[in-house]
């Protein structure tokens, strides 16, 4: 087959995955594209930022806009999160609406439904956690929003059931388009971020239900030895409350170091580089109200 050929034949486009928190979005654009270009946590709003993710096979490239869940968050940060929603959805060929098995739906599914204004496939996640007998109720009951979707398919993002099937349907309903970035290429985010977004995710998963997700990172230290292939990292971990700041540090200093040596691990295998890293913890008093804070710390438009 002639690369002329293969040029006529390829399809590529821009998929946005939405969805409310916690239904697995981020889990899944990281099991379809092969590496980890999202911070993943079963905390609300773990994705803040529209992160891009790309999958390029022979045939098609498929590039994903994950996108923070959709629920009502009044705060400063909260509107800026639902801009980026809208902003993928606009940018989108293709939608991709993630439910979880163990959540009814409701009525800010119904509210995501109304935003959905190009072909859209629906995915059930989680299927892992219930019964057959019971995911076949659940897909019966999918059943009534068919013709507002291209297909309705049961998948388990963390295990990797049905992630091949859908990944075969969101690639024949991409158009015909361009190769848009090289094989090599996963992700448009630089390191940096990949650095902040996995500390806060180690922050998220460490201090569980005590620290609100009101928590940012920033790197705002960095050096690269391109020769020893090493990177030098300082980041602050910002919060709003005292209280919160004290929890982060922990007794002797053990939560940070816990976070920071955890984060450090995971970097360094994604990277492929040894990295030394420092941690800070700051309080800046109602961040996720201040539109100026929330744009210095890179979540504003």
């Amino acid at each position: 087959m002639t690369d002329e050929h293969l040029r006529e034949n390829f399809r590529s486009g821009f998929i946005s995955v939405v969805g409310r928190p916690n239904v697995g979005k981020s889990t899944l654009v990281n099991s379809i594209v092969g590496e980890k270009v999202s911070a993943v946590s079963d905390k609300p709003s773990t994705t803040r930022n529209r992160i891009l993710g790309v999958r390029t096979f022979e045939d098609s490239q498929l590039i994903f806009l994950d996108t923070p869940g959709v629920y009502r968050d009044k705060t400063r940060l909260g509107k800026s999160m639902a801009r980026a929603v809208s902003g993928a959805l606009s940018d989108a060929d293709l939608h991709m609406f993630v439910t979880d098995v163990e959540k009814p739906f409701g009525a800010a599914d119904e509210s995501i439904l109304k935003m959905l204004s190009k072909p859209s496939v629906f995915v059930v996640n989680k299927i892992d956690r219930i019964k057959k007998s019971k995911l076949l109720s659940i897909l019966s009951a999918a059943e009534r929003f068919s013709g507002k979707f291209l297909e309705i398919i049961p998948i388990s993002a963390l295990m990797g059931d049905g992630v091949d099937e859908l990944t075969q349907i969101l690639k024949k309903n991409l158009p015909a388009g361009p190769k848009y970035f090289p094989d090599d290429v996963f992700t448009d985010q630089p390191e940096i971020f990949y650095v902040s977004e996995l500390i806060r995710e180690k922050v998220f998963n460490l201090t569980r239900k005590e620290i609100p997700y009101k928590v940012a990172v920033v790197i705002s230290g960095w050096s690269e030895d391109t020769e020893q292939k090493l990177i030098r990292a300082n980041a602050e971990i910002y919060v709003e409350r005292k209280s919160h700041k004290g929890i982060l540090i922990g007794k002797g200093g053990g939560m940070l170091k816990q976070i920071g040596s955890e984060a450090r691990v995971e970097i360094e295998k994604i990277l492929g580089v040894k990295l030394f890293l420092e941690l800070w913890v700051k309080v800046k008093e109602n961040w996720t109200q201040r539109d100026v804070l929330i744009k210095e710390f890179g979540y504003g438009d």
